[in-house]
């Protein structure tokens, strides 16, 4: 790997004569760029910039409330990955909601939800489903499961995002726009690359997907550069050994079967056309936000007062340019979201980056 690793860079350093900015979307990318300090390896004029690639980070202040007030009514379980726990909320995050008598359950899997719906009938078992098109899969498994078994004390919170929506967005906006993009690996297994070769041929970008060990994502910086340097646009696959043109057909059936595109606000970017999931009519019993008719909040003060994490998810501004970064904002006591995620840009730079 190590030979490799140095192959590629040498041909990144005879590739760039210009200056690029490439943004890698996934948030586990930015771990794995800042873990291995690639960036510090790549020629001076190629830049790296950061994206809004974390569900936790880009998940509304709204729906963490909604799970924070579902966590404290009697009867009801409220279950969610591990990251999600100290997300902020208007009103504070899950953990302290646990500290207050709130029923919060810490979970690896929906399936262990439906699980716990089928031991337990005399609760109210609701899964806080967050992330990208990557978990939305498991999360409709869980409920078809549960429906089947007859578990009608099993509902979903969902918070599930789409990719390509969010960098048409970005696209769109006048500031910050990346010369290319490293697509997402883990999500184009699911979904093919039918989207962000659409997005590349319209926007006139090029885009490369890309996993997240070292020869993959210097692989994948290198098919963006000589596309740039080629003056190509297209969607290149750096990570074939997983990912497919067409993505996996019976996870996607899954995924369409249960849930349908919906506008979204993301965290720090703001209203994105069919940027979310939302359950189907024909699943609507098992939507908790309809079930437990959960209070519609504001969209605006997505972080603390200050916090500059909308301009780390659109990559205006790396994370230690934050004047809290590492001072007021830890991830012990995060102001902002991209500091508590394992995938947030500000955790990767805290954890990797801060000496």
């Amino acid at each position: 790997m190590q030979e490799e690793v140095q192959r590629l860079l040498e041909e990144l350093r005879h590739a760039v004569t210009s200056p690029w900015a490439v943004m890698e979307v996934c948030g586990g990318q930015t771990h794995a760029i800042a873990s291995l300090g690639l960036e510090e390896l790549l020629p001076p004029a190629l830049r790296l910039i950061h994206g809004p690639g974390c569900p936790v980070c880009v998940t509304a202040v709204e729906l963490i409330d909604q799970a924070v007030e579902l966590s404290l009514r009697p009867g009801v379980a409220l279950c969610s990955y591990g990251d999600m726990m100290r997300v902020p909320g208007s009103g504070g995050d899950l953990f302290s909601a646990k500290a207050r008598g709130g029923d919060v359950r810490l979970m690896y899997s929906p399936l262990e939800a439906v699980a716990l719906a089928g031991s337990h009938p005399e609760l109210e078992v609701v899964f806080f489903a967050v992330g990208f098109e990557t978990t939305a899969p498991a999360t409709a498994l869980a409920m078809q499961q549960a429906r089947a078994l007859g578990y009608a004390n099993f509902s979903v919170l969902c918070a599930h995002v789409q990719v390509p929506p969010a960098l048409e967005w970005l696209m769109d906006q006048d500031e910050g726009r990346p010369d290319a993009f490293l697509a997402p690996g883990h999500v184009c297994a699911i979904t093919g690359e039918g989207d962000y070769g659409r997005l590349a041929a319209r926007y006139q970008v090029p885009m490369a997907v890309t996993g997240f060990e070292a020869p993959d994502l210097l692989r994948g910086i290198l098919m963006c550069v000589r596309q740039l340097e080629a003056g190509e646009c297209t969607v290149q696959n750096a990570y074939a050994r997983y990912v497919k043109p067409e993505g996996n057909k019976t996870a996607r059936e899954r995924m369409e079967e249960v849930f349908e595109p919906e506008d979204r606000h993301w965290r720090g970017l703001g209203l994105i056309p069919s940027g979310g999931m939302k359950v189907r009519r024909a699943w609507e019993e098992m939507d908790a936000a309809l079930r437990f008719r959960c209070r519609k909040g504001a969209h605006g003060a997505d972080e603390a007062s200050g916090c500059l994490a909308g301009q780390v998810l659109r990559g205006l501004i790396r994370p230690g340019e934050c004047p809290f970064f590492g001072t007021s904002c830890t991830p012990l006591a995060p102001l902002g979201a991209p500091m508590v995620s394992g995938e947030g840009a500000c955790a990767a730079y805290y954890r990797y980056k801060r000496s």
